[in-house]
């Protein structure tokens, strides 16, 4: 019997199967999942926007790309993942609303997968599997056991990873 370990906006948790983590409502939020296959651990953090030196109430880490990130792999290796194993899949990052200027602000979720992608490439984690962008907003289930990303988006076909 498997739980389902739900992650909120601007949180993070981590599972080991046979539990599977999700995130329900990616908008412009991305979801960024770490895992270790060789230990089979998960983690799944939340994040809504790219930077954390660009806000002042920045308190919560699991809220921004660059601080989400670090906080999720400390949250992992205090379960035993092994970071020299880990590896990334990441979902969201759609762009909502149509805007008839582009402005900088505007661009969240180009942002948070820009800001997202940075951060993974200089902490040396590679991304196997992606599905960002587009209009439409992603719901995303993660099953450790198979490495298996699940993403579910109204009037589209279940999409596996």
């Amino acid at each position: 019997m498997n739980n389902t370990i739900k992650v909120g906006m601007a949180d993070a948790n981590v599972c080991k199967p046979p539990d599977v983590i999700a995130t329900l409502g990616l908008g412009s939020c991305v979801g960024i999942i770490l895992y270790d296959p060789v230990k089979k651990i998960a983690g799944l953090v939340h994040i809504m926007l790219p930077d954390s030196t660009k806000i002042l109430n920045n308190a919560n880490k699991y809220k921004f790309a660059d601080t989400g990130i670090d906080s999720l792999i400390k949250d992992m290796v205090n379960v035993g993942a092994s970071v020299r194993n880990i590896v990334a899949k990441i979902a969201g990052g759609a762009q909502m609303f149509s805007f008839n200027n582009n402005l900088e602000m505007m661009r969240i979720g180009d942002r948070n997968v820009e800001a997202t992608k940075d951060k993974l490439q200089k902490l040396g984690i590679p991304i196997l599997a992606e599905d960002t962008g587009a209009n439409y907003g992603r719901t995303i289930e993660f099953h450790p056991d198979t490495g298996l990303l699940h993403i579910k988006s109204v009037g589209k076909e279940l999409k596996i990873m």
